[in-house]
């Protein structure tokens, strides 16, 4: 099942950060991820406004990410991430095919 990389990143540094985003399509391709969304403009519709970076990342599978994301390469370039920015990283699993979620998946939060 395909699982999804959700990063939420605030760029401090962008010709820094740049040095990070110049290598990450290559290893993210190398692990079966794609783009899905990266940067651009986001429109808040609901809720407090978002004016950072998004950027959403399909792997095949949760284990594609985490091995992704704990890759020596990976891990090499991240540095440059951390320097210029700071950043929520979530990893969530897809959905099945008609996109129903289990009742026991639906829990108060906390």
């Amino acid at each position: 099942m395909s699982a999804y990389l959700v990063c939420m990143v605030r760029v401090d540094d962008a010709e820094t950060y740049k040095k990070y985003t110049a290598k990450t399509p290559g290893f993210i391709t190398k692990h079966g991820g794609k783009f899905l969304v990266r940067g651009g403009e986001v429109e808040t519709v609901e809720g407090p406004e978002f004016k950072d970076r998004l950027v959403l990342v399909e792997f095949p599978s949760v284990e594609h990410a985490k091995t992704f994301y704990h890759s020596p390469e990976y891990q090499e370039i991240v540095k440059y991430r951390h320097d210029s920015s700071e950043a929520t990283f979530l990893l969530v699993p897809g959905v099945a095919g008609d996109g129903s979620a289990p009742a026991d998946s639906v829990v108060p939060s906390g």
